[in-house]
């Protein structure tokens, strides 16, 4: 899915500035990385401000352009008010396609319903992490990872090691040698298999 943006190249900067660009509907913002200078742009709010609550927008190569000039760049930060709802700040980094992006991308856990520790051991499955770092090349950037959860019984648990990944697809965390708990499947006291039960 391509995610499109458009923004202004922005000549004024400061706080002052930015506050009165802010009250104009505006959002200021950076491009920077890919061998280029750093760029200060300015953005529509409130369409930033849907993007933002989109799940793909944030693990996606977007593409941005600036006076009519276009740019494939990576959503790499975003500073909120702290009780407004205003975005304040927003960066981009440019995305090279000869070079390996670091993303976090989302998981997508299925089959939670079916699996064996749920339906004969009441059990619940318990998701200690919701997304994961990946690296890869720009054309090999996945939306989500998918977790299959269909295999848990009572007491197991998925590690990174256990993920399916895609083509060309690593994990930085597993290369460092930390496989990380993603989800554990835990039975409630006074919860007994069908086994016991029989």
């Amino acid at each position: 899915m391509s995610i499109e943006i458009s923004a202004n190249s922005r000549k004024v900067h400061g706080t002052g500035a930015n506050r009165r660009l802010r009250t104009q509907g505006r959002l200021p913002g950076v491009i920077y990385g890919g061998g280029a200078a750093t760029q200060s742009i300015d953005l529509d709010h409130k369409d930033l401000y849907y993007k933002l609550k989109t799940e793909a927008f944030h693990a996606s190569i977007l593409s941005i352009s600036v006076d009519g000039k276009k740019e494939q760049v990576l959503l790499r930060d975003v500073q909120m008010h702290p009780f407004k709802q205003q975005v304040l700040h927003i960066d981009f980094q440019r995305v090279r396609q000869d070079q390996k992006i670091h993303v976090k991308v989302p998981l997508h856990f299925i089959n939670a319903d079916i699996a064996p520790g749920v339906k004969l051991s009441g059990g619940m499955i318990s998701h200690v992490v919701t997304e994961i770092e990946i690296s890869c090349l720009p054309k090999d950037l996945p939306e989500s990872i998918v977790v299959d959860l269909s295999e848990m019984t009572a007491g197991s648990t998925i590690h990174t090691s256990d993920l399916k990944l895609p083509e060309n697809v690593e994990i930085p965390a597993l290369l460092r040698g930390d496989n990380q708990p993603i989800s554990t499947l835990i039975v409630p006291r006074g919860g007994e298999t069908a086994e016991e039960s029989a």
